[in-house]
């Protein structure tokens, strides 16, 4: 079930970071351009990685885990930009979804592997 669970959010990652690169390149803006390229290629990377960490789960651990806390990190982002005003409330969603998801992830690989938080954050899987 986990494993399945990585390889779809991990393939759910690929056309969002395609939608990505559309959006920078049908509406270029100097400000924006350069990082939804660079972000589209990391969603797109990342995707594909996971789907990769998901053939062995128990020696690629580290990177799933470490996905997770890219996930929160959208978390941190949104919950700190909706307040100042330079995100819509409508984004608090985006919360609930990465940071479930980001949850699974990281407590997922500790009790998929057995390895502690400290040694998944060193990329010990064992």
């Amino acid at each position: 079930m986990l494993r399945k669970f990585v390889l779809i959010t991990g393939f759910l990652d690929i056309p969002i970071g395609l939608a990505t690169w559309a959006a920078a390149i049908l509406e270029p803006q100097d400000t924006h351009f350069g990082a939804l390229m660079t972000c589209g290629a990391f969603l797109i990377f990342a995707g594909a990685a996971l789907m990769w960490s998901t053939q062995d789960m128990k020696v690629r651990a580290p990177v799933i885990f470490w996905q997770g806390f890219v996930r929160l990190t959208a978390v941190a982002s949104i919950m700190y930009m909706v307040p100042k005003g330079i995100a819509e409330s409508w984004q608090y969603g985006i919360c609930a979804f990465d940071g479930g998801i980001a949850l699974v992830y990281i407590i997922g690989m500790m009790k998929h592997t057995g390895a502690s938080f400290f040694s998944l954050m060193l990329g010990k899987s064992s």
